[in-house]
């Protein structure tokens, strides 16, 4: 019987699971398969500084390929992983052959969501459409980052929002069609929206919100989208938006096909309890795909972050190891826009009461989110060290006034609970 661990997905998870698991001291073969062609790399930067800057691929990646060489992990790339077979421990590949494994590690991640609707499946095949996942999306959109051009981005979301400034910078024109009400309506609060339409306005973006899309208008030969067709959600008027080039950030779906077909668990992502392990002993889930219990929140959730997809995957190692520990982070997130960084700590839907700590006119403020007097979440702007204490204070749910909160001659590190508190 095989004793290889294999890591399907080669992302930001499955690329630090493998490293953790030789770090643990896992001495037999491991084998990670990814259906790009790229090692493990980075993916934040593919919407902010690599769009807009170029580079290498390879200055993308979380560790040189010689890291990965010396720790005799083993990396498939361009491969499809096509099916489990539980009860023979294999897996199908693309290419038709098959691998053994003694225990699986699933680590697929999401992928974008598509447009539907009038048109969608049209514009899809257009030269100048372009989705943003990968460094290949990247690379053909950046063919056609150039001063000057008309660029619409569906989606006020982060890659929405952060595609804006990337194209600010480069001296396109930009409008923004969000059918929300507000951007980032999903993660913060109004107040915070407001910001950051303001900071995208003033950059000089046409940031048009309650927009509902319509369909597109072609090139006479079909394949150049050269108007995206919408309308007001509020005077009902029908809009045209000439472009050059169109951007779709509509948020991301978890790869949870390969887990269901196999018999594992779907629930919002591949079910997990807090030591990563699905419903087979043998096989293990870390990342965006995974529904995971967290205590911090007090439920189960699916979170789309960098550093969720690291903890788990440590948390999945140790699993793997021998050694399982509880994974319980407290979620965090960021967001690069022009020079402003927005750093983000806890979940704050359900929250009652907002408290805001400085003057967002000044682009350096924090705003609490507080339930029941308790601080649920944190978003603090170009407050790095507010930030890493706010994670402190969040991880406690710390009972702290909203006057306290607000006044800048209080030092936060005074509202940090002591480690007994906390842990109580």
């Amino acid at each position: 019987m095989s004793d290889t661990i294999v890591i399907v997905g080669a992302g930001h998870a499955g690329g630090e699971l493998a490293s953790a698991l030789r770090q643990g001291g896992h001495a037999t073969r491991i084998v990670m398969i990814g259906e790009e062609a790229w090692l493990p790399y980075q993916r934040p930067p593919l919407s902010k500084a690599y769009l807009s800057s170029g580079g290498r691929v390879e200055s993308l990646y979380l560790r040189p390929k010689t890291t990965f060489d010396a720790a005799a992990i083993e990396f498939i790339g361009g491969t499809r992983v096509e099916a489990i077979d539980r009860g023979a421990k294999t897996l199908l590949l693309g290419n038709g052959e098959r691998l053994a494994y003694g225990r699986l590690a699933l680590t697929t991640g999401t992928r974008v969501r598509r447009l539907t609707g009038t048109g969608a499946a049209e514009a899809e095949r257009a030269s100048n459409f372009h989705y943003l996942r990968t460094v290949d999306d990247v690379v053909r959109l950046r063919n056609q980052f150039v001063a000057g051009r008309r660029i619409a981005i569906v989606g006020g979301g982060y890659i929405g929002l952060e595609v804006a400034a990337a194209a600010v910078k480069c001296g396109l024109q930009v409008t923004v069609l969000e059918a929300a009400p507000r951007v980032l309506a999903r993660v913060t609060a109004p107040e915070i929206s407001a910001f950051y339409e303001r900071v995208h306005r003033e950059a000089g973006v046409d940031l048009r919100t309650g927009v509902e899309l319509r369909g597109f208008e072609f090139s006479p030969t079909g394949d150049v989208v050269t108007a995206v067709l919408c309308r007001d959600g509020r005077t009902q008027q029908e809009q045209s938006v000439p472009v050059d080039l169109v951007v779709v950030g509509v948020g991301v779906v978890p790869n949870v096909e390969l887990a269901a077909a196999a018999g594992l668990e779907i629930d919002n992502g591949i079910v997990v309890d807090e030591t990563t392990r699905t419903a087979d002993p043998d096989i293990v889930a870390a990342g965006d795909c995974t529904s995971h219990p967290n205590a911090i929140v007090g439920r189960r959730i699916r979170l789309e972050s960098v550093p969720n997809a690291v903890e788990q995957a440590r948390a999945a190692a140790a699993t793997l190891c021998g050694r399982a520990r509880p994974y319980r982070t407290v979620p965090w997130f960021w967001s690069d826009q022009y020079d402003m960084k927005l750093q983000m700590v806890g979940l704050s839907q359900g929250y009652d009461r907002l408290v805001l700590r400085g003057d967002p006119a000044n682009r350096s403020f924090s705003a609490f989110y507080l339930h029941d007097g308790r601080v649920v979440a944190a978003d603090c702007v170009g407050r790095p060290k507010e930030f890493m204490l706010s994670k402190r204070i969040v991880a406690a749910r710390a009972q702290v006034s909203a006057e306290t909160l607000a006044d800048e001659s209080c030092d936060l590190k005074t509202l940090v609970p002591p480690p007994e508190a906390a842990a109580a």
